[in-house]
């Protein structure tokens, strides 16, 4: 989220393609990423199994990025948006951030935060970080953010707040993992994580001297799985809210809310119930993650925040509907899941709300890209992209706010030399070779009340929610405001009006991909044998392969992917360090690399005092113990060295009586 206080003025920004001047002021930002949550697990996207109200509100009313992709992964995926960078360009593009590695994101970049602080802006993040923590200036609050609360891993448990470390080679690490800055947050233990981050996003907003833009950075956990032992975790009253869904651990993560793709290799559409458990767990988180979005959003309305805010939500990859750490997300209708390049796992849900926003109520196909976040927040804020340096971000703040032509017309969506595969996106084309097995196919639910297993939408839930009526009471401010002192309202132009039945009815619709492509058309590829190529705009669904039929497309693409390998810098994973095993450091996870990691491993400073005194004591002793015994020790030498003195005295004297 970004606030920008007091009315738009005093900052101008010039733009030289366009020649247009707009005039900014600073903004609250609210940026709301949610981990693992699938393309189909927003009801504004058409399904009716897993209601988000909230969530559907603030894309009614401001836009849906319907063309907004991602990398397939949460640590390459964070460490695009924190630096307006492809990963390629970072070596943070293969695999993910393991606990015991001793790397984070390169402390050479300067992130968003960092920007944002220069120019005034109060910064917090909350939630996951995912992006180094072995040494502490790989932490947040040593990367741009005054305040952190949260936890440094990938993962953890929603109540106990364990990590278990998932490279099989260390799997038997566990520690706790939740901080208040560098303080370990003990008292977190048994607190549900999406209630524990939403209120303390509340209690920064609420806490917050509106004379100064704010930055909130909002990285919940839900819907991401915990530990790979468990299931999804929320309350079990809000699971029960969802008894028409039969699968358990999906009725789960309908209470809890979290974005994130996966990707699975098939030819046909599968719609698999596997545990009844594990379906039910996955609604009822992502419940609780839209409860977050409306908490959120009422507490801005009524500091007097919202009105001056840019609020963005977003998921940070595709679901991992089958496989480890599946959280049993739907991607419907597209194909793939997480950790894969297709659209399932990098076409991402995304959603942005600001009253500033001239054409808003829209769905949106302008091509963007996570590295594009940091330029466009930036450019809402003042600052000038000449100013950013060398980055592969895109400004596309006057896009968003004007409805113009993206200036994007390319996506290098990875290329990752370790896994064996590289995909781009160029206009309509998408371009994808290598190994891509582990998800190509077409999973996850419809959600269609149609099929009998979900109630049907309701819109009356969207325009009554927090969030509904939040956004609903400024437009109707600005109404008032600009009916103040007229007679009659009958010819009234309103520029902005509020949501109705039918907008959210014509943007579902909209918003909403299908296939279209019979079972006969398809044309099958298999990228790991030959490059595979598919017309996005027209086939989303990645079902017909156009590689023979458009060889100098594929020619082209070749000639594109062998450019852009030039630039690319080699993926920084490292072995695992057993100095990380949370059993050295108080059972926490905690950056070992440090010259005293137990320093970091307890609560607060007088409990850290305790420590100390009784390492000191511990010391004393020990320092005593040695002086005593060195003195013992040239004690006995010397008595020894006396000793042998009369000896040889004796011997001495005896020879000599024998010679007499």
């Amino acid at each position: 989220m970004l606030h920008i206080p007091g009315e738009l003025k005093n900052i101008q920004f010039y733009l030289k393609k366009t020649k247009t001047t707009l005039k900014f002021q600073k903004h609250d930002h609210l940026d709301k990423i949610c981990d693992h949550h699938g393309w189909n697990d927003v009801s504004f996207h058409g399904s009716d199994q897993i209601p988000t109200p909230n969530i559907d509100a603030l894309a009614y009313n401001g836009i849906i990025l319907n063309n907004h992709y991602v990398p397939a992964l949460c640590t390459p995926s964070r460490s695009s948006l924190m630096t307006g960078k492809n990963p390629i360009h970072l070596g943070m593009q293969h695999s993910v951030l393991y606990p015991t590695e001793p790397r984070g994101l390169p402390l050479s970049e300067k992130l968003l935060p960092e920007y944002l602080k220069e120019i005034g802006y109060r910064t917090h993040a909350v939630g996951k970080w995912h992006l180094g923590y072995f040494r502490k200036e790989y932490t947040p609050t040593y990367r741009g953010f005054e305040s952190h609360f949260g936890y440094w891993n990938g993962l953890q448990d929603y109540y106990t707040h364990i990590t278990q470390e998932p490279d099989p080679q260390y799997s038997e690490y566990k520690g706790f993992d939740m901080r208040r800055n560098l303080t370990v947050a003990w008292d977190t233990v048994g607190k549900y994580a999406t209630d524990i981050f939403t209120n303390e996003a509340v209690r920064l907003i609420n806490d917050h001297d509106t004379s100064r833009p704010m930055f909130l950075y909002l990285a919940h956990l839900a819907p991401h799985k915990g530990n790979e032992d468990q299931l999804l975790r929320a309350p079990d009253e809000e699971i029960a809210k969802f008894s028409y869904i039969l699968n358990l651990e999906r009725r789960i993560q309908a209470g809890k809310r979290t974005i994130r793709l996966t990707l699975f290799f098939s030819n046909i559409f599968l719609h698999k119930f596997v545990s009844v458990k594990f379906i039910k767990c996955l609604i009822t988180v992502v419940s609780k993650l839209d409860q977050s979005v409306g908490e959120v959003i009422d507490a801005l309305r009524n500091r007097g925040m919202l009105e001056n805010s840019i609020v963005v939500f977003m998921s940070d990859n595709g679901a991992p509907t089958e496989g480890i750490l599946s959280n049993q997300g739907s991607n419907y209708p597209l194909r793939g899941i997480k950790d894969s390049p297709w659209e399932g796992g990098t076409r991402g849900v995304a959603a942005i709300w600001s009253s500033l926003i001239k054409k808003s109520k829209r769905v949106s196909n302008q091509m963007m890209f996570m590295s594009d976040w940091l330029p466009t927040l930036l450019s809402a804020a003042g600052v000038n992209r000449k100013q950013l340096g060398n980055i592969d971000g895109f400004d596309l703040w006057p896009v968003l706010v004007s409805d113009r032509i993206s200036p994007r017309s390319e996506i290098v969506i990875n290329i990752d030399d370790l896994s064996n595969y590289a995909a781009i996106r160029r206009g309509d084309f998408k371009y994808i070779i290598g190994r891509t097995e582990t998800g190509s196919a077409w999973l996850g639910a419809s959600g269609n009340s149609s099929e009998g297993t979900s109630p049907q939408y309701d819109p009356y839930k969207v325009l009554y929610s927090k969030t509904g009526i939040a956004i609903s009471g400024i437009v109707t401010a600005k109404q008032a405001m600009k009916l103040k002192g007229r007679k009659t309202i009958s010819k009234t132009n309103f520029q902005e009006r509020i949501l109705t039945i039918k907008d959210i009815s014509e943007m579902r619709k909209e918003a909403q991909i299908k296939c279209n492509i019979k079972e006969k058309n398809k044309i099958f590829c298999e990228p790991i044998i030959a490059p595979c190529l598919f017309n996005i705009k027209n086939d989303p669904c990645e079902m017909v392969n156009l590689a023979e039929k458009r060889p100098v497309i594929l020619a082209m693409f070749k000639k594109i992917l062998m450019k852009h390998r030039l630039s690319v810098i080699l993926p920084s994973n490292l072995n695992g360090d057993p100095k990380a095993n949370p059993l050295l450091w108080n059972n926490t996870w905690t950056s070992w690399d440090e010259p005293n990691p137990l320093a970091l491993t307890y609560t607060n400073a007088k409990e850290f005092q305790q420590y100390s005194d009784s390492a000191t004591v511990v010391m004393s002793i020990i320092c005593s113990l040695f002086v005593i015994g060195v003195i013992m020790l040239f004690v006995f030498k010397c008595r020894k060295t006396n000793s042998n003195n009369e000896i040889e005295e004796f011997q001495i004297i005896t020879k000599e009586s024998f010679t007499l």
